[in-house]
């Protein structure tokens, strides 16, 4: 069968592997939709340190039960439109005996630490697989990284009373607006990309802000009547914006950061103590969140066509991933049709 892999610098090929078997208690799923993630940009620019190289990439995927194997449970039936958790818990570190099994130690997501689900098929432990109702393979390939901001506004802890800050409106950024704006709070989205801000604003965001031609510290004061930003979720991974976080958060204000910088971040750390922050980070999803996303999405509520930038079949999926290093600021998500 058919898979696409990166297997060096820059480098992507489409390959031939065997189909797998699916053993007791596994599902074999036909792959339909798969997306293209941050971390496979950065694989393939040789950035994503924690990815074993050569590597099949994929993690947001849309698929169709095929068979099932010996002892799944009944609800799990062919035919049936799923997605996919593409993470592994070990359930013996701190993370999974404290209950938070997406922060394993251990883990390893597919298309990362393994290969992943850019192919035609792919056997999964049963307990990996989400049933996704009435959602199309499609769709449901952008539930993983929008359960990614969803999970994010979990560890905030927001409110109804609270103002967000959202720096960056890719698809993660774009899932913890849509989550914030859900919980009742004022939602502030925050971009370079003046086209991502009013899909931001169709998604949720009360306010936009344009980090490249606005102030964005005396707009911030402006909107929210001097205080600052109660949440500030970081979902863009640089310097800049994990400073932004720090500078703009309220006094006894959350921070939560989802990207990975690239380089060391030097903070005021008198900030740290003064505001009394609460700087958390947030990993992964956990299946709540992928619950929650199904549920959002089942709506019909969300501009789907918006997010997906474009849809190429597996020849030209090399093509589009030089376009997307190319152009990383006008992408969304790039769905590779199996």
């Amino acid at each position: 069968m058919k898979a696409i892999q990166i297997s060096g610098l820059q480098k992507m090929e489409l390959i031939e592997v065997e189909k797998p078997q699916c053993g007791d208690g596994e599902i074999l799923i036909r792959l339909e939709y798969v997306g293209f993630c941050g971390s496979d940009l950065n694989t393939y620019r040789g950035r994503n340190t924690m990815a074993k190289m050569p590597v099949i990439p994929g993690h947001e995927v849309g698929g169709v039960i095929e068979t099932v194997g010996k002892d799944v449970p009944v609800g799990l039936k062919p035919g049936m439109v799923v997605t996919l958790n593409p993470y592994t818990n070990c359930g013996k570190c701190a993370s999974c005996r404290n209950g938070r099994v997406n922060a394993c130690k251990d883990n390893q997501t597919l298309g990362v630490q393994r290969d992943g689900a850019m192919k035609e098929y792919i056997a999964m432990p049963w307990e990996k697989v989400i049933p996704a109702g009435l959602l199309s393979t499609r769709t449901c390939a952008l539930i993983e990284p929008m359960s990614v901001g969803f999970h994010a506004v979990s560890r905030a802890q927001v409110t109804d009373i609270d103002v967000v800050l959202v720096i960056g409106c890719g698809m993660v950024g774009m899932g913890a607006i849509v989550r914030s704006s859900l919980r009742g709070a004022t939602v502030v989205a925050a971009d370079i990309d003046d086209e991502k801000l009013a899909i931001a604003k169709q998604m949720g965001a009360s306010y936009t802000i344009n980090t490249l031609t606005e102030d964005v510290h005396q707009r911030l004061l402006e909107i929210t009547s001097g205080f600052g930003p109660d949440v500030v979720i970081e979902a863009v991974g640089s310097v800049q914006t994990y400073q932004m976080a720090v500078d703009e958060v309220s006094f006894t204000g959350r921070v939560v950061c989802i990207g990975y910088a690239k380089s060391e971040v030097s903070f005021q750390t008198k900030y740290f103590v003064q505001k009394e922050l609460d700087i958390r980070g947030s990993r992964n999803a956990m299946p709540q969140d992928f619950r929650a996303v199904i549920h959002y999405l089942e709506r019909g509520t969300c501009p789907v066509d918006r997010l997906i930038s474009a849809v190429v079949p597996p020849e030209e999926a090399e093509s589009a991933m030089q376009q997307w290093d190319a152009n990383p600021g006008k992408v969304f998500r790039i769905l590779v049709k199996m």
